[in-house]
């Protein structure tokens, strides 16, 4: 059975973006260490346009075969034209009630029972199910996430779009790892108690 990963980048305060979801803040803390450290150990989470600067393109996935994001998450790249952003994984998946077709043969949309289908998705066998973004769709799936990695970025951001919006119960966590960097970044890893 898969597991599905919560895996996301947050400022010390717990914020992954702007109040309007951009995360282009995040941008300025990604030094070569820590861009090293992704590359090798989570080479399926580089989008498509950096996947040959990072030397990763013909690098197989390692922990997730599938990868799980909100209308949200995926409108910036397709504002640019990449209609497939992570067409190296077998299985894209767009939450959305919005959009009527897939812009892309590649990219499959959930509009439905979304809770349901994502069992159905962690009942295949392969490799992980990355949930990508955003809060909204965590919220969403707080009950569904057997992990959470999370990448503590240098900066306070002091509002913004939260991890989630899931409201007040103390789900509890086992921390299972903790990496440092040099430029401050801290991943994080926990799986949920059950």
């Amino acid at each position: 059975m898969r597991k599905l990963t919560y895996f996301v980048a947050t400022s010390v305060d717990g914020f992954i973006g702007a109040p309007d979801g951009d995360a282009e803040s995040f941008y300025g803390f990604l030094d070569p260490e820590f861009i090293g450290f992704l590359a090798a150990e989570y080479p399926e989470t580089i989008a498509a346009q950096g996947r040959a600067r990072l030397g990763v393109d013909d690098t197989p996935p390692k922990r997730f075969d599938a990868i799980l994001m909100g209308r949200k998450t995926y409108e910036p790249g397709l504002k640019a034209g990449m209609t497939s952003p992570y067409g190296h994984l077998p299985e894209q998946y767009v939450v959305s009630r919005s959009l009527a077709t897939s812009p892309d043969p590649d990219v499959q949309l959930i509009s439905g029972d979304l809770v349901a289908r994502v069992r159905e998705l962690k009942a295949r066998d392969g490799l992980g199910i990355w949930l990508c973004g955003g809060a909204d769709l965590a919220t969403q799936l707080i009950d569904e996430i057997d992990e959470i990695i999370v990448k503590t970025y240098p900066f306070f951001a002091g509002t913004g779009m939260p991890m989630s919006r899931a409201g007040f119960g103390a789900r509890p966590l086992e921390l299972t790892g903790v990496r440092t960097f040099g430029g401050g970044q801290i991943v994080t890893t926990y799986a949920r108690k059950r």
